[in-house]
């Protein structure tokens, strides 16, 4: 009987423990989703519940003071017809497409550079990163002022070395665009070189050490060694970099205010336009809603074509 006893009070002690154990389970659960509860609310505040709204928006008429006026896709199908739009669009995609090849081409090779093991190699590595951490308006100020046409520092240089007539760079259809690249592509290199570099440290010594027995010349084990090894890091630099491109604003709201003749006109810039120098709120969540089409298509053909040049081996 005595055995019994004590058998029965150690299975009763063994489900209490049970118990207890589940009972911390569920309330560490519950610990987790609160400490998650304002990141939640967060997102939906600020995130979800716009994005929403944007799309609600889309198909109205509305102008922040009368009331809100079913559309349909007017607003859509008006875009579509607006020849201003096309430019917009062909502004933003030859934008896209001159500053995001030369971006990662460039940011591969500095990063090559700055992989060496050199004496203050780290002050060169922070100096070229300084760009990204500052602000982007400032960023522009300064390179509005490098633009000038009368005593700009890029414009004496070209007068110091013989050019008698140089570009007006700000104040030109043809010239307004490409500076505005030029000024992105110097900001943008110092990100994603880290990027770059963190993919090249990855990468093990064995394996160039090999191809230098071989007799592998400097290109033969960048060309075969470094870029395939990369390819995951090249992979996400190109779909963050196209991200970044399609939303440019800052340097054409600061360096040219879209213009001359709507010549740095880019989406986001029309957007602003839309929204909050014309009122049209309908019209310009639908832009919104185009272009996040636009990017939406660009990641998922890039996510589609990666198993074709992307190793992650």
């Amino acid at each position: 009987m005595a055995m019994e006893r004590g058998m029965s009070a150690d299975r009763g002690a063994v489900l209490k423990g049970r118990v207890s154990v589940t009972r911390r389970l569920k309330l560490s659960k519950f610990e987790g989703y609160l400490f998650l509860g304002p990141n939640i609310l967060g997102f939906l505040a600020f995130t979800a519940l716009p994005v929403l709204a944007s799309l609600f928006l889309s198909f109205t008429h509305w102008d922040l003071i009368t009331p809100i006026k079913y559309a349909g896709v007017e607003n859509f199908w008006t875009l579509l017809n607006e020849r201003l739009f096309r430019t917009v669009l062909w502004n933003t995609t030859v934008y896209v497409a001159g500053t995001v090849p030369t971006r990662i081409i460039l940011s591969l090779l500095l990063a090559v550079a700055l992989n060496q093991k050199l004496r203050g190699i780290t002050f060169f590595r922070t100096a070229y990163f300084m760009p990204i951490v500052s602000s982007a308006v400032a960023v522009a100020l300064v390179w509005r002022w490098l633009y000038n046409y009368n005593f700009g520092l890029l414009n004496s240089f070209l007068w110091g070395i013989g050019l008698s007539s140089p570009p007006d760079w700000l104040n030109s259809t043809f010239w307004a665009l490409p500076a505005l690249m030029i000024m992105n592509i110097w900001r943008g290199l110092g990100m994603n070189m880290m990027y770059f570099l963190a993919g090249l440290q990855a990468i093990p010594e064995s394996l160039y050490e090999v191809a230098e027995v071989d007799g592998a010349t400097w290109w033969h084990k960048f060309r075969y060694i470094t870029v395939p090894m990369i390819t995951p890091v090249t992979f996400f630099v190109l779909i963050t970099s196209i991200i970044g491109s399609y939303q440019v604003f800052e340097e054409a709201f600061v360096l040219t205010r879209g213009g001359p003749a709507n010549a740095t006109t880019t989406i986001v810039y029309y957007i602003y336009n839309n929204a909050f120098e014309w009122f049209k709120m309908g019209k310009a969540s639908a832009l919104a809603w185009i272009l996040f089409a636009i990017i939406f298509a660009f990641t998922l053909l890039q996510w589609k074509l990666q198993k074709q040049w992307v190793h992650y081996e």
